[in-house]
């Protein structure tokens, strides 16, 4: 009953503006339980979960449906987020994921492999020469990410991170367009000086 209500509620559009909104909306709806701080969330996340999961080969009612489960998710255990151990975008997507998971396994038929079967199934663990690789590559991106001034990290942050478009990134900050753009392409031009060797 209160899943239906709360998603009923969150049908109505809240544009989102402020950096740091989507933090401040996760902690009024673990304190307050607000209706106003879950519609806007929702209106923010609901169609980028959807496009997530029919990317990943959901049909539309599917994934509507699992974007729905998402939020309600959140709704829930919006108390259990930290902005320490990440951004609010990353750990509601990661919910999305899980529960994507979690329903291609109910799906999925059970069935036990023999010995010469489960030989035959090729690994997906990566050798840990590449493993160290990929960590000392994330390592170095990272590194050169901190050195960016603060004004370049945020648009990279929200056009690489988020997702979102220049005109997306121009909006949220109230900045013009072409000052958006042009910060990008400062950012993109170090980093890519930065990491020259990694090519």
């Amino acid at each position: 009953m209160e899943a239906t209500v709360l998603l009923r509620k969150a049908r109505a559009p809240v544009r989102s503006h402020s950096r740091g909104l989507m933090t401040d909306l996760l902690s009024r709806i673990a304190t307050d339980r607000s209706d106003q701080a879950f519609r806007q969330l929702f209106e923010e996340y609901a169609p980028k979960i959807r496009s997530y999961m029919m990317r990943q080969g959901a049909d539309p009612a599917l994934a509507e449906e699992l974007a729905q489960e998402t939020l309600l998710t959140v709704w829930r255990k919006a108390a259990l987020y930290s902005a320490e151990k990440g951004s609010a975008t990353t750990w509601i997507f990661t919910i999305a994921r899980n529960l994507r998971i979690d329903r291609l396994r109910r799906q999925s038929a059970w069935q036990e492999l023999t010995d010469e079967q489960a030989a035959a199934i090729p690994s997906d663990d990566e050798p840990p020469d590449v493993t160290v690789s990929l960590r000392q590559r994330q390592a170095r991106v990272q590194a050169v990410l901190r050195e960016l001034p603060p004004d370049q990290l945020v648009v990279v942050t929200l056009g690489f991170i988020e997702g979102l478009s220049h005109s997306e990134i121009a909006e949220r900050l109230n900045l013009p367009l072409g000052t958006v753009k042009s910060r990008i392409r400062l950012a993109y031009q170090k980093v890519r000086a930065a990491l020259e060797d990694l090519r």
